[in-house]
């Protein structure tokens, strides 16, 4: 069974509040006070600005949608992370915005069975968002990013919201 991700996260008010303006936006919580947005079909057609520009070698970023997340990171840091995975192996990408500017990345690795991914992009990203582990786990499975397998199932899933 696979995973993959492609989303924004940041703290649960900020992102809600930021989502608004986004059609097609639907937030789900984290643990940790963290939420997440998926990078669906309709958010990527709202917030692209038709270029590729700026897409920081992710792989679902829309054009100038890192301006957008700029902005919403004057509010608190903003992450915008991508994963897939498929039988260990696979990759993930992920870089942070605070106060107005990138301060992470692009972080991107490719990854595999022995890959920690305590020093993953993801987790990397996690941590500046606040995120903290405990013994035991990493960031991504303490704010719970492996309770849903793919973008589809975040949207429905029980935390949802539009």
């Amino acid at each position: 069974m696979g995973y993959e991700v492609q989303a924004v996260i940041a703290g649960d008010e900020l992102l809600r509040a930021a989502s608004r303006d986004v059609p097609g936006a639907r937030v789900a919580s984290l643990r940790q006070g963290l939420a997440l947005m998926p990078m669906t079909d309709e958010v990527f057609d709202a917030v692209t600005d038709g270029g590729t520009e700026g897409a920081l070698g992710f792989w679902r970023l829309p054009g100038g949608f890192e301006k957008r997340l700029a902005q919403w990171s004057a509010a608190g840091p903003v992450a915008y992370v991508e994963a897939e995975y498929f039988g260990g192996a696979g990759e993930q990408r992920a870089a942070a915005w605070a106060d107005g500017e990138l301060v992470l990345g692009p972080l991107d690795a490719p990854t595999r069975r022995w890959f920690s991914r305590s020093v993953s992009p993801i987790s990397g990203a996690l941590r500046r968002l606040g995120a903290r582990r405990s013994p035991g786990e990493d960031e991504f499975d303490a704010v719970g990013l492996g309770r849903h397998r793919n973008n589809d199932d975040w949207i429905g899933g029980p935390q949802s919201e539009t």
